[in-house]
């Protein structure tokens, strides 16, 4: 195997070394037997996996099958590869059999990745079904927390996150002589980063073979990023698919009578009474979604018919379900199902042409996972998961107006992405920096910079001169998949013991207000928001309204109760189940990280928590600080000025400092969800960004030292502001000189030093001397005996130090003048 091969060649340079330097002698004959036998070994493991290989059938229905020759001919006489065939055309199950039938898997695996745990599973299960083996044989998997992958595998599917987090142990990936990376029209992060490493290793692992995968015909950038690679194209759908538009009604929607969830319920009700009925597989956006729809389907009790609902955090034994069942059967999945798994027996497609994208906001710094339209490949995807077997019929809930004015492809994640949360992968990974990473898409400097200064400013990395690097808790943050602000908000949460507190509004930050104020009732919204609003934070309005609205929930407990509560109170619905969604997913990851995620329960917003939560948020907005200035109007950081917004619960309120959730420019700018806070939580909070200043520094005879005046700036605010301070520690030199001339030549003490009163004595004689013999400046100056004092006090700076030196050397003879000194 590759790795064998490369220790067996490190020995191998060994023994020559020592061979030329003539140093060997008969060890290093020994040692050439010995490395001849391993050699020999190895070699015959290599006979044993090539005789070994199972045998191969490519199934003559799939569409992928007919360029079977032309694939392996291209994987033998190539390095990179790029296929590129709709979803369904038997790629994910195929081009792994098909590098074996190319030689590949024979110097160590054929390593396939994909997006999702569920499509790791479920092709690998399919691929060693096709061999006639057991799973865990020839095939393996490997997902997190699950590794069914024999060390003598051929084939071994894994998440793409798995083969991200193997290269920690294996930069050069030996494991494997050939990766597939399947799904790369995703274009997910984990997909981008793949990419570029696996270019790095290719020029120093020549016989590495890469072949990349998309369901779209997106693949000319694939081929530029690797050196005009050759492109395979494979056709998809047997049979054809009709497209019917549906759209949801807008006044409807609007008025909350009409979702899409009871659109696609129709939609299955008017199937029903078509002659031709078959399997049907509705796309909702979330889980809860999914979960609902389900529900409502299962209501109907539609005989010989399954529902089932299929999502990633799905148990895998539900999961399968969707291939176990014999029977008619109505699929209801999140993109999940776009291009990741094949179903089979599906005639219908029910699309409504919504997904979670995740997405940046950099007003705000922050990621959000808004319910947003797909893109047209998107939704061509979704077409070609029917018309395999018979011919189809995809239902779009939207109109076709509608379909041609979005964007042909999905943005790839890594340019609607925090570059901090990239950036702090990266580190965390040991990938270099992100100006020099070979990303297909690069992202801007200024993106790049930004990224940066963020995680500089939220304590995650530091810089050594040389390079930035992880500190403690840029460590912990990475561990965490979530945007690095939201990241350093738990961890200060941790700390203060306020998770739950922080987490529904960490997860509030993620999404647009909730709450609504349309222009014609904006009156009304005011008067039904008022018992939410508090007058010294919006974070803690924002955790009423959260409670409110869950203890609503335990009490009406349907859904369309709840979507009459959130319009009887403004609230918007979806926005509402966002903040579930992306409360739940911060919960959860806690969970992961074994962090202790606190109770569920409504506590008492007391002081002492008050101060803790606004604490955990500044530590993620710490750049969003700002000082009255007059009423509305703060200085902000960074020599901005903001002024609170009009819809506040501080405005016109008494807050001598704010922090803000965001600044955003208007007519001018505003500072949006704010709350009072402490100055005396800043410096703590700041302390690596912290800029001191120190004045007038002087002698203080109670204290017996040198002090002076410090004031304290964060992003140009000053925080502090004339506090005293010890002036030894931040200008020895200085403080030595006021020290020594005030305290000792001027004799400013509060205590008796035998040594000082026996010099006063002896100049004082010499002063009556200079009025007896009617001569000036027979006495020494003040410089001379300051540098008396100086030349032996080296590094005393204060009386305390002075004592102790004294009591060290036992005598005060050394500091005792002569009359010669004076």
């Amino acid at each position: 195997m590759l790795r064998e091969r490369v220790i067996l060649g490190r020995q191998l340079q060994g023994i020559e070394r020592k061979i030329r330097s003539k140093k060997g002698g008969p060890d290093a004959q020994r040692h050439l037997v010995d490395l001849e036998k391993k050699a020999l070994a190895a070699q015959k493991i290599r006979q044993n996996r090539s005789q070994d290989r199972p045998r191969l059938i490519f199934p003559e229905q799939l569409p992928i099958t007919a360029k079977q020759s032309e694939i392996i001919q291209a994987i033998r006489e190539n390095q990179v590869v790029i296929i590129s065939g709709e979803t369904g055309c038997g790629k994910s199950t195929q081009i792994p059999k098909m590098c074996l039938a190319a030689d590949r898997g024979l110097d160590g695996k054929i390593g396939c990745t994909q997006p999702r745990r569920i499509a790791a599973i479920t092709i690998s299960q399919r691929i060693a079904e096709e061999l006639g083996q057991e799973l865990g044989q020839s095939v393996g998997y490997k997902i997190r927390f699950r590794d069914k992958t024999n060390p003598q595998a051929y084939i071994k599917i894994m998440t793409d996150g798995m083969l991200l987090a193997e290269t920690q142990a294996d930069p050069k990936l030996y494991e494997y002589d050939t990766l597939i990376i399947d799904e790369a029209h995703e274009r997910s992060l984990n997909v981008d980063f793949l990419l570029g490493i696996i270019k790095t290793l290719l020029k120093s692992r020549p016989e590495l073979k890469l072949i990349i995968t998309s369901a779209t015909l997106d693949t000319e950038k694939f081929s530029e990023a690797f050196a005009k690679a050759p492109v395979i194209k494979v056709g998809g759908r047997l049979f054809p698919v009709e497209v019917e538009y549906w759209p949801l009604d807008p006044e409807k929607e609007e008025a909350g009578e009409l979702t899409y969830i009871d659109l696609a319920v129709k939609a299955v009700e008017r199937l029903q009474n078509r002659p031709d009925r078959g399997d049907i597989l509705i796309f909702m956006p979330t889980e809860q979604d999914i979960l609902e729809t389900c529900e409502r389907l299962e209501g109907r009790q539609y005989p010989g018919t399954f529902i089932l609902p299929l999502y990633a955090r799905l148990p895998a034994s539900q999961q399968g379900r969707v291939y176990q069942v014999k029977g008619r059967k109505i699929v209801v999945a999140t993109n999940v199902a776009e291009t990741s798994l094949t179903i089979p027996g599906i005639k219908y497609v029910i699309d409504t042409g919504l997904a979670r994208i995740s997405q940046y906001l950099p007003r705000t710094r922050t990621t959000s996972l808004p319910i947003s339209p797909i893109s047209q490949s998107s939704a061509n995807q979704r077409k070609g998961r029917c018309g395999r077997v018979q011919n189809g019929v995809c239902i779009r809930l939207y109109a076709e107006e509608d379909y041609l004015a979005r964007p042909l492809f999905t943005m790839p994640e890594i340019l609607r992405s925090n570059l901090a949360e990239v950036i702090l992968r990266m580190i965390f990974l040991g990938l270099g920096a992100v100006a020099k990473f070979p990303f297909i898409d690069p992202p801007s400097p200024k993106s790049v910079k930004d990224g940066y200064d963020l995680l500089l400013e939220l304590g995650a990395i530091a810089w050594t001169g040389q390079e930035h690097i992880l500190t403690d808790q840029g460590r912990a943050m990475a561990r965490m998949p979530l945007d690095p602000r939201i990241s350093r908000m738990m961890l200060a949460a941790q700390k203060e013991g306020c998770v739950p507190e922080t987490a529904v509004i960490a997860a509030a930050l993620s999404i647009q207000d909730p709450r609504e104020r349309p222009l014609e009732k904006a009156a009304q919204a005011d008067q039904v928001h008022a018992p939410f609003r508090d007058p010294q934070s919006d974070f803690i309005t924002l955790l009423n309204v959260w409670n409110h609205y869950h203890h609503t929930w335990l009490r009406l407990k349907t859904q369309n109760k709840m979507r009459r509560f959130c319009k009887d109170y403004f609230l918007s619905f979806n926005r509402m189940r966002e903040w579930i969604y992306i409360h739940e997913q911060i919960m959860h990851i806690l969970k992961e990280q074994h962090l202790d995620a606190g109770q569920r329960k409504t506590r008492e917003i007391t002081p002492a928590l008050y101060a803790g939560v606004h604490r955990s948020i500044l530590s993620g907005f710490l750049n969003n600080i700002a000082l009255k200035k007059e009423k509305n109007l703060f200085q902000a950081t960074k020599g901005r000025e903001v002024t609170i917004f009009p819809g506040s619960g501080l405005f016109n309120k008494n807050a001598d400092w704010i922090v803000a959730a965001e600044m955003v420019q208007t007519s001018r700018l505003f500072a949006r969800t704010v709350a009072k806070i402490e100055s005396v939580w800043l410096e703590e909070l700041g302390a690596g960004l912290c800029k001191s200043s120190y004045t007038a520094p002087h002698w203080e005879k109670k204290r017996g030292e040198v002090r002076a005046l410090e004031q304290v700036t964060l992003f140009g605010l000053v925080i502090v502001a004339g506090r005293s301070v010890s002036y030894g520690r931040i200008d020895p030199v200085e403080s030595q000189r006021i020290f020594v001339q005030a305290a000792l030549v001027e004799g400013q003490v509060n205590e008796t030093l035998p040594f000082l009163k026996y010099n006063q004595e002896l100049l004082a004689q010499v002063e009556k001397m200079e009025e007896k013999v009617r001569r000036r400046h027979l006495r020494a100056d003040d410089a001379t005996l300051a540098e008396f004092y100086r030349q032996r006090l080296a590094g005393i700076l204060d009386l305390r130090s002075l004592k102790k030196l004294i009591k060290d050397r036992g005598v005060d003879e050394f500091l005792r003048m002569q009359e010669q000194d004076l």
